[in-house]
């Protein structure tokens, strides 16, 4: 049986010139060389409106940012749509990408939050800290596994990505939500 590859859109956003707030950015720029079929990748400082008209063209979709603290070498959670909408400015989180998703285009696009560990982020350079360089090379083989995978049906149905191992591991890679 020959089963449909789903699409994939992955959103790496942040800002590169803040140090590691660029992971995600750079997550996408590495995703994009690998030229993986059926994945769209985009980057951005933000996340806006026209992310959602992105987001519902496709099956999935990965918001990929930088984080601050939490789980080393990256988070990798379900994120739910918002179901009520209210924002005061041009920024969005990823639940009300989804939300709008839905709401404006009749989508089911299904989303992951990809969080990557940074270090420091008060400083103005182009550059990432060796450790978030590490961050990302881990991050960036879980995004090509998963996605050559195919399928995200599994993932979502188990909470657990492929080659990653069970959620109840305590695995850092993997926190369902």
């Amino acid at each position: 049986m020959n089963e449909r590859r789903e699409t994939v859109l992955l959103l790496g956003y942040g800002n590169p010139g803040r140090l590691d707030d660029g992971l995600g950015a750079a997550l996408a720029a590495q995703v994009e060389l690998l030229a993986l079929p059926g994945v769209t990748v985009q980057a951005d400082y933000q996340l806006c409106l026209e992310d959602a008209e992105a987001a519902a063209r496709h099956d999935v979709v990965i918001f990929a940012d930088a984080a601050t603290s939490g789980a080393e070498p990256f988070s990798f959670q379900r994120v739910d749509a918002a179901s009520s909408l209210g924002f005061s400015t041009h920024a969005l989180q990823p639940e009300a990408v989804l939300g709008l998703a839905q709401q404006l285009f009749g989508a089911r696009t299904v989303g992951y939050a990809l969080g990557i560990r940074g270090y420091a982020f008060n400083e103005y350079e182009e550059s990432l800290t060796e450790q978030g360089r590490a961050n990302l090379a881990a991050a960036v083989a879980f995004v090509r596994r998963v996605c050559e995978h195919g399928s995200f049906r599994e993932l979502a149905a188990s909470g657990c990505a492929p080659g990653v191992g069970d959620p109840s591991d305590q695995s850092p890679h993997l926190r369902p939500r």
